[in-house]
């Protein structure tokens, strides 16, 4: 790579907008402990995840939604904050774009702009964001966006090239910028589900620690996390418990600037058992990690595919989840929420795991288990 390019990078980083106004820190979510403070109160906090609310194109849906998450008492939303793009095309939502060997970022009415409104209205409903920067997998671009831009051809490679991560950092910038000073944000989250196959978990742990340190540099007051699914515990045999995915837990949880711990529960797709046994073993192993270096445990992502399983299943890891919100854990988010688009009629997309508002799904898995935090 030629020098030229570097510096042309690097003044594109330095160019992007900053900001001098912050929210005032009282407002500001924080961890307290091992659990998390949000507008001043410390305890336990439920929530759940959506991939598209920041890719809906109508305010008032967006929302109608917030409303609903408000008036069900859930406090935490996860969002992609990420949207990219090799070769948009015309009326398509994304918020960064890649052409030859450079990227932009897309401010318009169909970029960032949708974030904007996101933002919005989890300010006025009282919800708190957690924002990821960028996929594993290859949904709305990911990693595999970059390679051709930042000339690599694989995640690995990506988490270790100087051009990727200029560009990665460029966009990280852009964002953090925007919403450095609104008091919706929970925290900034760097990837979801990272992983890097094969490799020595040295990889991560050094790309975790720059990108972390780098996102303080921007912003000394928000919550800082990783977005990983929890692998590399050791202690038992089983596939998520080992460090093939180049994943060392605890010394990622362990870096200065990672404010607290995700893990995520699949059994259907790790091809683990679906017993009670397992789901609670992989909460506490956790719980307990978090307990010791004394940050909380988010339980970010958890599902299963069978619509019959979902309140038998899902309910048991809340409930053993919400057992240990003294010995570690600090909250829940379900995958992943589902509800009707008010300007359409229609309903948002249902992976099998969706948990639409108002169904007996979300009476048994959101309402009674909002009233069992209290």
């Amino acid at each position: 790579m030629k020098l030229t390019a570097l510096l042309s990078l690097a003044a594109a980083v330095a160019a992007l907008p900053t900001t001098t106004d912050v929210v005032p820190r009282a407002s500001i979510s924080k961890a307290d402990g091992t659990k998390f403070n949000i507008d001043g109160v410390t305890k336990y906090y439920a929530g759940t995840n959506s991939y598209w609310i920041g890719f809906l194109t109508n305010d008032n849906d967006v929302d109608v939604i917030m409303g609903h998450l408000e008036t069900s008492g859930h406090k935490i939303l996860r969002v992609w904050g990420f949207n990219d793009a090799k070769s948009p095309q015309s009326g398509q939502v994304y918020f960064q774009s890649f052409s030859g060997s450079t990227a932009s970022v897309n401010t318009g009415a169909l970029g960032l702009q949708r974030l904007d409104a996101v933002v919005k209205a989890a300010e006025k409903h009282g919800i708190k964001l957690i924002i990821n920067f960028v996929n594993n997998w290859t949904d709305y671009g990911g990693m595999a966006a970059y390679y051709s831009a930042c000339g690599v051809s694989s995640n690995a490679q990506w988490y270790q090239a100087a051009k990727c991560q200029t560009m990665y950092q460029a966009y990280i910038k852009a964002v953090v910028s925007r919403y450095r000073n609104s008091n919706a944000v929970f925290a900034w989250e760097l990837a979801n589900e990272p992983r890097c196959n094969g490799c020595q978990t040295s990889v991560l742990t050094d790309w975790i620690r720059k990108t972390s340190d780098y996102i303080r540099s921007l912003d000394s007051d928000h919550m800082i996390t990783v977005g990983d699914e929890g692998f590399g515990l050791a202690g038992a045999t089983t596939y998520p418990y080992q460090y093939g995915e180049g994943i060392d837990w605890r010394a990622n949880l362990a870096l200065p600037n990672i404010s607290f711990g995700t893990f995520h529960l699949y059994v259907d797709s790790w091809g683990v058992s679906n017993d009670k046994a397992f789901g609670d073993n992989w909460v506490a192993a956790h719980a307990n990690i978090c307990k010791e270096l004394n940050k909380p445990c988010l339980f970010e992502e958890y599902g299963v595919t069978n619509a019959a399983d979902h309140c038998p299943v899902e309910s048991g890891w809340q409930k053993k989840s919400l057992s240990l919100r003294n010995d570690g854990m600090a909250g829940d988010l379900f995958w992943q929420l589902g509800d009707k688009i008010q300007s359409t009629g229609q309903q948002t997309h249902n992976d099998g795991h969706t948990i639409y508002y108002g169904s007996a799904d979300w009476t048994c898995l959101v309402d009674n288990h909002v009233k069992n935090i209290g």
